[in-house]
């Protein structure tokens, strides 16, 4: 399908070796952006500053694609069906998940930039009444979601209300999905009930857990035999991952040594001029000799 909109492919990201894991899969011709240290939902709002797109793909490092064909065709009836927003229920449709089903999980999206900015309104958004709007959002909702026990119609996460003004304002489309063999991975399918991608959860959790690495290594292998690849050399990422880490291990330190008050006062020395300590050093050396 031809389109004049502009799409990214936008992937929030703290992890390089799952980042380029999952980017060697997808194979489209849409610039890639890296989400670096973003909040829960700030990267919403990076995603509306960029007036270079008009369509975001927005898709995790743990979400791993295995059919290229199935995401252009659900990215083509998006566009033409005018969905702003389509997503899996984030609750009601996985044994794993029992989070508010009216929200769309934010872990793989195809999201319609242009539509929302020409009502974007932020404040309308962090001040959603949701208490107001529930049971109106919970018709939205297919029948077998409304009588499911357990859900939580709750506002829980900070990117919810994001969501809810989405769904109070535009057309969405909710994904249908199933449970891996594995217990916790996801499988995403498109509007043709043909699989998408497979997401693993749990990105946090690899290189640290015994039980979900291997886990998610596993799925990636998947991944990459469905599509006949062969997985990238990843000796450069994984020193680029610890130099990563290294840098987030420094920011934790600053951000505790200046609560405790000595970073503002290492930063004001680091803007005095050298003249400055050169006189310092001359005024000791000048004590030292009356001394």
């Amino acid at each position: 399908m031809e389109t004049k909109n502009k799409i990214k492919i936008y992937t929030r990201s703290a992890n390089i070796e799952l980042y380029r894991y999952s980017q060697k899969l997808i194979d489209l011709p849409y610039k890639r952006v890296r989400l670096y240290g973003t909040t829960a939902d700030g990267y919403f709002y990076q995603m509306l500053d960029d007036k270079d797109c008009d369509i975001a793909i927005n898709i995790d490092e743990d979400a791993f694609v295995i059919d290229n064909n199935a995401l252009q065709s659900l990215l083509d009836y998006v566009i033409e069906n005018e969905i702003v927003c389509c997503g899996m229920h984030d609750g009601g449709v996985l044994p794993i998940r029992f989070c508010n089903p009216i929200i769309q999980n934010p872990f793989f999206n195809i999201i319609n930039l242009k539509a929302i900015r020409e009502k974007f309104n932020r404040d309308e958004i962090e001040w959603f009444d949701y208490a107001k709007h529930k049971e109106e959002l919970k018709k939205l909702l297919p029948d077998y979601l409304k009588d499911y026990e357990g859900l939580k119609y709750d506002n829980y996460e900070p990117y919810y209300n994001f969501f809810f003004w989405l769904a109070t304002n535009f057309k969405l489309m909710y994904l249908d999905v199933d449970e891996h063999k594995d217990g916790y991975t996801t499988i995403v399918y498109n509007q043709e009930h043909k699989p998408i991608l497979l997401h693993t959860w749990w990105s946090r959790e690899y290189g640290k857990d015994e039980i979900h690495t291997p886990r998610i290594k596993a799925v990636i292998d998947e991944a990459y035999i469905a599509q006949g690849k062969k997985k990238p050399c990843m000796f450069f990422t994984l020193i680029w991952r610890w130099l990563e880490n290294k840098s987030q291990e420094f920011a934790a330190w600053w951000a505790w040594w200046t609560k405790l008050g000595f970073g503002n006062y290492i930063i004001r020395h680091f803007k005095k001029s050298p003249k400055h300590y050169v006189r310092r050093i001359n005024e000791k050396i000048i004590e030292r000799c009356h001394h």
